[in-house]
């Protein structure tokens, strides 16, 4: 890791942004987990936070764009491509989000985010770099965390030993989804993680709430309780709670409060953070 990097309280958030089309509703919403984050992380108090992402030029692109702008993100570390912007299809079950199919990134995909000398200078001077296992920027890690202060990632569900054997070792927090897990399946998974190199990892887990080990510590955060009106993001909203939290200074429990306080907060308006579209 490079050293005597002034180093300020921020976060660049890269990688994955889609529209989540509600089918049943006819309506779209701006998401993905490094978007998200981004978003939220602001709104959640952390002031200094970049994105750096690719959309498509189409309509759902637009509006992802102008949705960033909306929110006080710059999109000076925006790209644009000819093709589509990654769109995933859900429907809502009692509250919660059933996935029904998606277009795999669309564009994102097919072209693959590549860091430039101003989006690893903007690293090096933020410091925080969060990004996920739907950003397809592995290949780029590396020169990330060479600059990056911590690194941190959203694995999802994700559990293929040889994908985490190669990410976990370039990453400083690793986050996962694991309501699967009973608790003893969860200690021994966290175990295996830190095996492979994840030196701090947390586990959310829905309404049982969140597991977070680090340096032989382990935490255990019970959820906050919310008016539900839409789970989708709650996932992201908890570690751009934790970050925000985190980044500027707070200990364990308190960031891992203010996640959880977070989480709670988005199930509380529709998509991952409002901005409905009517689709066509």
């Amino acid at each position: 890791m490079a050293n005597n990097i002034p180093y300020q309280a921020g976060l660049v958030s890269i990688g994955d942004n889609v529209v989540d089309l509600y089918v049943d509703q006819k309506i779209y919403y701006p998401g993905g987990n490094a978007l998200n984050v981004a978003v939220l992380a602001r709104r959640f108090g952390l002031e200094d936070v970049a994105y750096i992402g690719l959309i498509g030029d189409d309509e759902e692109g637009s509006h992802v764009h102008s949705c960033l702008i909306a929110e006080g993100l710059s999109d000076a570390h925006l790209r644009q491509a000819k093709g589509e912007t990654g769109k995933a299809k859900v429907n809502i079950v009692d509250g919660d989000r059933v996935f029904i199919g998606s277009n795999k990134g669309g564009v994102r995909k097919r072209l693959m985010l590549r860091m430039d000398e101003d989006d690893i200078a903007l690293i090096s001077r933020l410091g925080h770099v969060h990004s996920s296992c739907f950003s397809y920027i592995e290949s780029e890690l590396p020169r990330i965390r060479a600059v990056a202060k911590e690194v941190s990632f959203d694995f999802s569900t994700g559990r293929d030993l040889e994908y985490l054997s190669a990410v976990c070792p370039l990453v400083t927090l690793a986050f996962f989804s694991g309501s699967d897990l009973s608790d003893e399946e969860t200690e021994i998974f966290i175990h295996e993680m830190h095996a492979l190199g994840a030196p701090a990892v947390c586990v959310t887990q829905g309404e049982r709430g969140a597991v977070y080990s680090e340096a032989g510590r382990i935490t255990r955060q019970e959820i906050v309780k919310a008016n539900l009106v839409d789970t989708m993001g709650a996932g992201d909203a908890f570690i751009a709670g934790f970050l925000a939290a985190h980044i500027k200074g707070a200990s364990l429990d308190s960031a891992l409060a203010h996640a959880s306080a977070s989480a709670a907060k988005a199930c509380e308006w529709p998509g991952g953070f409002g901005h409905p579209h009517p689709a066509k």
